[in-house]
């Protein structure tokens, strides 16, 4: 049996979790763990968001449940998101795995410490 069969599910488990709890989307998990498992750059990040749509989709239909969706925040964000999309995935065509997994890393250390220090 291929171990991935078995991996991807579980963690997906576990994003799935952290997404809901958090609001991250879980590509700050997924990513890295696609990286370690041999995926190029690209590919992970586009897997990723396959798996986060999925995942965020569930997500949503928990939070709107409970009354904490704002919808006029969530479309504007939407709508900025889908333009900046479009433009990260082709600067993206342009970055090695190798330098990419260095500008995530210097990322999620930034995002660490601010969220660490901030009061």
């Amino acid at each position: 049996m291929d171990v991935q069969l078995v991996l991807l599910p579980v963690f997906g488990v576990l994003v799935g979790v952290a997404a809901s709890f958090s609001g991250l989307g879980g590509g700050f998990l997924m990513v890295p763990l696609l990286l370690f498992m041999g995926y190029s750059a690209q590919k992970s990040v586009g897997t990723s968001f396959l798996a986060i749509l999925i995942i965020s989709l569930s997500a949503f239909f928990a939070h709107n449940k409970l009354a904490n969706v704002d919808y006029r925040a969530g479309i504007l964000l939407g709508v900025g998101g889908v333009v900046g999309a479009q433009v990260g995935a082709r600067c993206l065509e342009h970055v090695s795995t190798a330098n990419f997994r260095k500008i995530l890393a210097c990322i999620l250390i930034a995002l660490s410490c601010w969220l660490f220090l901030k009061k």
